[in-house]
């Protein structure tokens, strides 16, 4: 046996995945490139995922490679089977961005879980039309056909090729003449073509392989928050196909349901032993993306809070200046400020009962108005990680009376629709929580156009170190702010003839050219004084009605009296409890801010990493460091 035949011998093992599964290998390859460059939005700055040809080589041939080693029989049968799976998956996936400009996600999956066959088909009759087939859609499905009519009739396809040949003597002698040219050369192209297979490989194993360790790790958390912290981080496991969205999609649903079932369990185990109703009315309004640094209330240079620095001046709104986030990411705000679990507790947020369940069996009617978390096809994994403890059927009638069913551009839409809901649980005590849409990046989009008053030349003395581009982003967001100034306003007038509380708390800040060129928030970063107080310092506020401050005047010396404690935003339902007079076992005297007894002491730990009186301590120190070496300098060069 010559050298070439042997090294034939060797290499063929390369090719084998293909020839075995040609049909297949070329199919498939196809459809992970329809089902990639399908759903790239058409925006100039949107692009396929970078390394989707590579990827998608060593992906579908490793997949070849399995079925290569399957006995033929069983083979035949599991390759069908992985077509059905492929094929749907993607037409799903597809339709899903058609349809509602998202791929699959676990929201979706959670929907149509929770759809039941009467929806179901009111939804296809909806959704299901021609213009279905005449869309990204239908190229799937005809891709499809393509690949059944080829799977079924290759041999005759092929068989009739050989007759046309045959009937033209020439297109035959050619025929011939290419079959023996390739006979005589099957050995080195065989070995050529092994070569090229085996490259090929190589190169697309190596630039896939960190995505696939991300991919790994993505999926292997115990817990949807880790899951949704690690998607933060730059880069992360790209999800480029359906079938990787699927898996995604399920998994967090398992994650979940895992903690749905802790909830569910805990409702049983709420006591309330009395009841006093304190506050007769009681609101909580939860903001989005407040940077404290960036409020006219807290001294900033732009007025962009001018009605709340109104009512703080007419001395009806009480700022507290030294309150933190534990978390500058929505969900695990959420999770904090629902959950009685305070940072440091044993065990997890889901151990502990959610505070509109206390609320609702002390007897207060109890409302959510969200702008954010109502389940939606194209919501993002970060909405799905926030709001599915809310959105849970059986959760959400232990936690709230009335919510509301739509999301609005603009939070205005959201107090129209609060107006349609005031009247239910009229004559009992009310709890009443707004979920606002905030500073929520894209700031440009969050103020309408008639309201806006900053441009980018409201910041050329005060900011001369941003170019135009990061001058116009700056007045997005103090637009932003000037906003939902307005949108607090209106909501404390709902109130200013009533015996009401307000509680004005954001989730979490947002960094917008603090010191550095960048806006948004840093998730995958260490903490510095600087991030701190950017994405973790924000505004907290009590405003109370006249009628209120007759009735409760030891409330509002309590509030007056706590304007300066050191405060996190995870001790807000103790707050609230307190303010509603509930008896429960649950209650802890030491985490109500209002109280003489609070614990101003306990450690306010930063995304389980730091403690932020530690951080700023050190700060400090540093700074009165560089002030005495800079006083020495200055000495030195006066001698």
């Amino acid at each position: 046996m010559s050298f070439l035949n042997k090294l034939n011998k060797f290499l063929s093992v390369a090719l084998l995945p293909i020839k075995r599964n040609a049909t297949f290998f070329v199919f498939m390859y196809v459809l992970g490139l329809l089902c990639c460059y399908g759903v790239v939005p058409d925006k100039p700055w949107c692009h396929v995922y970078g390394d989707t040809w590579t990827e998608l080589f060593f992906d579908v041939y490793v997949l070849s490679a399995i079925l290569a080693v399957i006995p033929r029989i069983a083979r035949r049968w599991v390759r069908l089977l992985f077509y059905i799976l492929a094929y749907t998956t993607a037409v799903v996936d597809m339709y899903c961005y058609m349809k509602f400009g998202a791929t699959l996600n676990p929201t979706m999956l959670l929907l149509v879980g929770e759809t039941n066959a009467g929806e179901a088909s009111e939804f296809l009759e909806s959704y299901l039309g021609m213009d279905v087939l005449f869309s990204r859609v239908g190229l799937v499905l005809l891709f499809a056909a393509v690949n059944i009519v080829w799977g079924v009739w290759h041999d005759r396809i092929m068989a009739w090729c050989s007759r046309l040949a045959g009937k033209s003597v020439r297109l035959h002698a050619a025929v011939l003449a290419v079959k023996n040219t390739f006979s005589r050369l099957s050995c080195s192209l065989h070995v050529f073509a092994s070569s090229i297979v085996i490259a090929l490989f190589v190169v697309c194993a190596c630039m896939s392989w960190e995505n696939k360790v991300l991919l790994v790790r993505l999926m292997s958390y115990d817990n949807i928050g880790s899951v949704e912290h690690e998607l933060t981080k730059h880069p992360h496991g790209e999800q480029y196909l359906p079938l990787y969205r699927l898996a995604f999609s399920v998994y967090a649903n398992e994650l979940t349901a895992k903690q749905l079932v802790k909830l569910k369990a805990n409702i049983n185990k709420i006591e309330v032993d009395s009841c006093s109703y304190r506050s007769k009315t009681i609101v909580l309004i939860i903001g989005e993306s407040y940077n404290r640094n960036h409020s006219q209330l807290y001294g900033y240079d732009i007025k962009n809070t001018p009605r709340q620095v109104k009512l703080r001046k007419r001395g009806e709104l009480v700022p507290f200046s030294d309150v933190v986030s534990p978390w500058n990411l929505t969900s695990f705000v959420f999770k904090h400020l629902f959950s009685l679990y305070t940072v440091g507790d044993k065990g997890e947020w889901c151990d502990y009962p959610l505070f509109p369940e206390v609320f609702r069996k002390a007897g207060y009617h109890v409302t959510f108005v969200t702008n954010q978390f109502l389940p939606e096809a194209k919501e993002a994994v970060y909405d799905f990680s926030g709001g599915f403890f809310l959105n849970d059927e059986t959760l959400s009638k232990a936690q709230f009376d009335t919510r509301n069913t739509r999301l609005f551009r603009f939070d205005n839409g959201l107090l129209c629709d609060y107006e349609k809901l005031k009247d239910q649980g009229e004559g009992k005590p009310q709890l009443i929580i707004f979920h606002l849409k905030g500073q929520h990046v894209d700031y440009r989009t969050r103020c309408p156009k008639p309201q806006k008053k900053f441009n980018k030349d409201t910041y050329k003395e005060l900011r001369p170190d941003l170019n135009d581009k990061e001058r116009t982003v700056l007045s997005d967001y103090d637009n932003a702010v000037l906003y939902n100034d307005s949108i607090v306003n209106a909501i404390v007038d709902k109130f200013r003839k009533k015996d009401a509380i307000v509680v004005y708390v954001p989730d979490h800040g947002e960094e917008v050219y603090d010191g550095a060129h960048f806006y948004g928030r840093m998730h995958s970063t260490e903490i510095t004084p600087r991030l701190a107080h950017a994405e973790f310092e924000i505004p907290m506020w009590i405003w109370t009605s006249k009628e209120y401050r007759r009735s409760h005047p030891d409330i509002w010396q309590e509030v007056k009296a706590a304007r300066n404690k050191a405060y996190m935003t995870d001790a807000t339902p103790y707050l609230l409890m307190y303010l509603a007079g509930i008896q429960t076992p649950l209650y802890r005297e030491q985490l109500n801010v209002l109280s003489s007894k609070y614990n101003e002491k306990r450690p306010r730990i930063l995304k389980k990493q730091v403690d932020y009186d530690v951080l700023m301590a050190k700060e400090k120190k540093e700074k009165l460091k560089a002030e005495k070496k800079e006083v020495v300098k200055t000495k030195s060069k006066k001698k």
